[in-house]
C-alpha cells in the first residue's frame, strides 16, 4: 500500500510539474531571426522558366474597335447580357473602325516591362478575335492591321517586347469568326445573336475552305514568332468538336510548338481549364487559369468605368496562388495603344506589392489546409507564406505544425521579425519529459502589430527546419 501511495504521489507530482512547463512554455515568447526585407530599387520582375511556376500572366484584348471604345466584337451582333456594359452597333458600324486603326502611342516595350514589375511571367494577346481582325500579318486575308494605317505587325511585336523582358509567350485566337465569308460572317438578320448553343454549318464546300483558313492562320502564328508557350482558344461554343477538326488541328500545334499549353476551349485537346471572371470555391483537378478582367469588359470600354480595386485584384491573385492556380489578368489597350489611366494604375500597385512580396507568388505551390490557415497560404522550399486578406485584431494561428522547426517568422514586405507563441498538448509535452521526444506538432499564435500592416495584403513568411 505505501508503495502504491508513494507511486500515485509521484505521478501527480511528474503530471503537475509537466502541466506547469508547458504553461510557462505556452505564454513564452518565440523571437524569429532577424530577416531582411526585399530591396524595391532591384526587383524589376521575375523571368518565365516554366508555365507550371508563373502564377500571373497579362491578357491583352484589343482590336481596331478600341478606338471607339467599345467591347470586343460582341457589339456587331447585338451586344450579350453576360457583358452588362457592351454595346448594340451594326455591322458595318463596328467593322468600320478597321479603316482608321492607327495606335501611334503603342508602346509594347514600355509594357512589357510594366507587366514583368507588376510580378506577370507572361502574357496572351489577341491575333485574332471573333470580329475577324487579325493584329498580325496575315497572309490570308486582307482584314489586318497591315491594310489598316498602322501597317505594322502589332503581335510580332508584342512578342519581341515581351520576349526580350525573359516573359513567356501566349497568343489568343478565336475559333469562330464572325467576318469570314464561309463561316459564314455575321449579318443584321442574325441578331439577337443566339448561338451561345451552336448555330448552323454553312454548305459542306465552304466550311472545308473556312477550315483551310483557320488552320492557315493556326500555323501562321505557330511558325512566325519563335516558341510560344501557351496558345489560347476561344469561340468553340458555335460548333462540334469534330466540325473543328479539333483533334486533328492539337495534332499540328504540337507538331509546331513542342510543350505548348493549349486550353481546354479547343475541345477534347486542352491541357488546362479557364474558369472565366471567377475563383472556382474548389479548384479543379487539372491545371487551370482564372481569366480575370479589371472591370466587366474585355476590350477597352468607355461606357464601363467599374473597376475592381487594386486591393481585390491583388488578394484574388494571393487566393489563386494559394490554390495552385494562375491569374490570366485582363488589360485593355484605347486606340491610340495606351492604357486606360485605371489600368495603370492598378498594374502599378501591384508592382509595388509584388515588389515586397514576390516570393509569396512567383514559383510556389499551394500551402496549409483551410483548416490550419483562415486566409490563402502559399509554400516555396522550406518556406509557408501566409496571405493576411484582413486585418487581424492581435495576432494570427497557425494549427498543426511542426513547431519546434520554425526558424524564423517575419513580415515579408519588411523583414520585420514578428513574437509568436507556441502551443502543444499535455501528452507531448509529458513524452518530452520522459522520452526526450523534440518533435511535437502544434498551433503557433504570431503576434502582428498594427504598425506592421501593409497596403492590400500582408504577407508573413514562416521559415522551417526541413519542411513543415
Amino acid at each position: 500500500m505505501r508503495i502504491l501511495r508513494v507511486t500515485k504521489r509521484y505521478y501527480c507530482i511528474l503530471l503537475v510539474s509537466a502541466l506547469l512547463v508547458a504553461l510557462i512554455l505556452a505564454a513564452a515568447d518565440c523571437r524569429s531571426v532577424p530577416g531582411q526585407a526585399p530591396s524595391a530599387a532591384t526587383y524589376t520582375g521575375d523571368n518565365f522558366t516554366t508555365w507550371e511556376d508563373a502564377r500571373l500572366g497579362i491578357f491583352i484584348h484589343w482590336s481596331h474597335s478600341s478606338q471607339q471604345g467599345v467591347e470586343l466584337s460582341w457589339p456587331l451582333v447585338g451586344g450579350t447580357s453576360t457583358m452588362p456594359y457592351c454595346q448594340s452597333m451594326t455591322v458595318n458600324q463596328y467593322q468600320s473602325s478597321a479603316a482608321t486603326f492607327n495606335p501611334n502611342k503603342w508602346d509594347p516595350v514600355a509594357l512589357a516591362r510594366l507587366f514583368k514589375k507588376a510580378g506577370a511571367q507572361y502574357a496572351v494577346m489577341i491575333t485574332k478575335h471573333c470580329d475577324g481582325y487579325a493584329m498580325y500579318d496575315t497572309r490570308l486575308s486582307d482584314f489586318s492591321v497591315m491594310h489598316s494605317p498602322v501597317g505594322r505587325d502589332l503581335v510580332r511585336e508584342y512578342v519581341e517586347a515581351v520576349r526580350s523582358e525573359g516573359m513567356g509567350v501566349g497568343l489568343y485566337y478565336t475559333l469562330a469568326d464572325w467576318h469570314h465569308p464561309d463561316y459564314p460572317a455575321i449579318t443584321e438578320a442574325d441578331k439577337p445573336y443566339h448561338y451561345y448553343t451552336g448555330a448552323p454549318l454553312p454548305s459542306p464546300e465552304m466550311w472545308e475552305n473556312f477550315l483551310d483558313f483557320m488552320f492557315g492562320q493556326v500555323r501562321e502564328i505557330l511558325t512566325n514568332y519563335g516558341k510560344i508557350d501557351e496558345i489560347w482558344f476561344d469561340g468553340q461554343w458555335e460548333h462540334r468538336p469534330a466540325d473543328w477538326k479539333a483533334q486533328e488541328l492539337a495534332v499540328m500545334i504540337r507538331s509546331l510548338q513542342p510543350g505548348i499549353k493549349i486550353n481546354d476551349r479547343l475541345p477534347g485537346q486542352g491541357d488546362f481549364d479557364t474558369p472565366e471572371k471567377f475563383l472556382p470555391a474548389v479548384p479543379p483537378t487539372r491545371p487551370w487559369e482564372t481569366c480575370m478582367t479589371m472591370n466587366d469588359s474585355w476590350g477597352y470600354n468607355r461606357d464601363d468605368p467599374y473597376y475592381k480595386s487594386s486591393t481585390e485584384l491583388i488578394q484574388t491573385l494571393c487566393e489563386i496562388a494559394g490554390r495552385g492556380g494562375h491569374l490570366l489578368l485582363n488589360v485593355s489597350p484605347m486606340g491610340d495603344g495606351q492604357l486606360p489611366p485605371e489600368q495603370l494604375q492598378r498594374l502599378n500597385d501591384m508592382a509595388a506589392w509584388m515588389t515586397r512580396n514576390h516570393d509569396s507568388i512567383t514559383g510556389t505551390k499551394p500551402g496549409l489546409e483551410s483548416w490550419q490557415f483562415y486566409g490563402p497560404s502559399t509554400q516555396k522550399g522550406n518556406t509557408v507564406y501566409l496571405h493576411l486578406l484582413s486585418k487581424p485584431y492581435e495576432s494570427v494561428t497557425v494549427r498543426s505544425v511542426h513547431v519546434n522547426k520554425v526558424k524564423s517568422v517575419r513580415v515579408l514586405g519588411s523583414g520585420t521579425e514578428l513574437r509568436y507563441t507556441k502551443r502543444i498538448t499535455l501528452f507531448d509535452q509529458i513524452r518530452k519529459e520522459l522520452t526526450k521526444f523534440n518533435d511535437p506538432v502544434g498551433d503557433m499564435v504570431i503576434t502582428v502589430p498594427a504598425s506592421e500592416i501593409e497596403p492590400h495584403t500582408t504577407v508573413i513568411a514562416i521559415d522551417f527546419e526541413n519542411g513543415l
